[in-house]
């Protein structure tokens, strides 16, 4: 069957005008004028998307689709992630990662629920590894991981500057980048080292002493929650200027909170002259959000969701601190580069039907991921396989 997106307002990110959309599978095959090609003789399934926004899916690298959490006990362990719940929020592909507890939660386990949730509709893949060094991996080293395992893209997150991190030296952390790097290109892969960074007074100093004693290049490395405060992301920005990319994380507040929030983060940014290509947006979806205070004891506890990435995508544009297609950029097409899945993040023939449809208020209708319509007027289509079966 033939699906036909009509009479929409393309932007792929740059804005194209008015389109007719054709998806035969999961691929987009043609964009045309209005009326301009038709086909005869084929099933045609129609969307008329007459006054609305059509954007590429959302991007979330950095999910901990196993849950994540832990720090307060065993009843503080946050549940998985539902195909339900990453649809309505404008995701369709994602990265999936392990955080402090690799002891109850699995490496195995996370590969498995990455398979299942591609089963259920969404594009996936994760991360090798955790919190903690030495690396888990799935065949013995992240070499072996991304050459031969198809999902895996990287290792992470692995933690610094934190005091539950496993304290690694520079050395342990130079000689998994160079993994890191020599494994993705024997694989055809980003090779990507994604590392958390927490609250520790030494910030990126491991990452700096890396890029700038090695010859790992910065593109090798990112760090994430580098908007946890103030110094942390001045240093994120000093690291963009030497070459880097870094990675935000989407918190429950739009504006002021006790983390910078992602509308700040542009601000700044756009202050600073930095290229707004080199910043990406992730929601840490359910992991946990445990709240410490100076002795290091946990004091509170909420959860991550998905709805942030959607929430902050429309304020960012309602508030005109971005343009649609700077903003689509942002938590899209930016993850797609740098982590080079190279079907992701564009509207163009060839690449994965993965479509937002918004009105022009950026009240998302309708979504699509590979080629599947999977949310329909604020009702998700795809359900997981438990839903299902009630």
């Amino acid at each position: 069957m033939l699906l036909v997106i009509k009479k929409a307002n393309v932007y792929a990110p740059e804005p194209l005008g008015l389109k007719d959309i054709f998806i035969a599978g999961s691929q987009i095959i043609h964009l045309a004028s209005p009326g301009e090609t038709t086909f005869s003789g084929l099933k045609l399934q129609e969307i008329n998307a007459s006054g609305k926004i059509v954007t590429p899916g959302f991007i979330d690298p950095h999910v901990h689709i196993l849950g994540g959490g832990g720090e307060g006990g065993p009843t503080t362990r946050a549940p998985e992630i539902l195909i339900e719940d990453i649809i309505s929020c404008g995701v369709t592909t994602l990265i999936g990662c392990l955080g402090t507890d690799s002891t109850t939660r699995h490496l195995e386990s996370l590969l498995a629920k990455a398979r299942a949730l591609e089963i259920e509709g969404v594009s996936t893949f994760i991360f090798s590894g955790s919190y903690e060094l030495p690396l888990i991996t799935l065949t013995g080293n992240i070499r072996r991981d991304l050459i031969l395992i198809d999902k895996v893209i990287g290792a992470g997150e692995v933690a610094i500057s934190d005091h539950r991190s496993s304290q690694p030296t520079f050395e342990e952390l130079a000689r998994l980048a160079a993994d890191c790097r020599v494994g993705g290109m024997l694989s055809g892969k980003a090779g990507i080292l994604h590392c958390h960074v927490g609250d520790g007074p030494a910030r990126l100093d491991l990452l700096f002493r890396l890029i700038r004693e090695t010859e790992i290049p910065p593109t090798q490395v990112i760090p994430t929650h580098v908007n946890r405060n103030k110094s942390l992301l001045e240093e994120s920005f000093q690291f963009i200027k030497e070459g880097g990319y870094i990675d935000v994380t989407a918190t429950l507040q739009l504006e002021e909170g006790s983390h910078l929030s992602v509308s700040q983060v542009i601000r700044s940014a756009q202050e600073n002259n930095l290229p707004l290509e080199r910043i990406m947006i992730s929601s840490d979806s359910n992991g946990s959000l445990p709240v410490f205070d100076k002795k290091g004891e946990l004091i509170g506890l909420t959860i991550a969701t998905q709805q942030t990435l959607l929430d902050n995508f429309k304020y960012l544009v309602k508030k005109e601190i971005l343009s649609l297609e700077k903003a689509i950029k942002l938590f899209s097409t930016n993850a797609a580069h740098y982590y080079r899945l190279t079907n992701k993040g564009r509207l163009s023939p060839g690449k994965d039907a993965d479509l937002l449809i918004f009105d022009q208020h950026l009240q998302l209708h309708q979504v699509i991921s590979r080629g599947q319509l999977a949310l329909n007027e604020g009702e998700p289509l795809l359900k997981n396989t438990f839903s299902r079966s009630r």
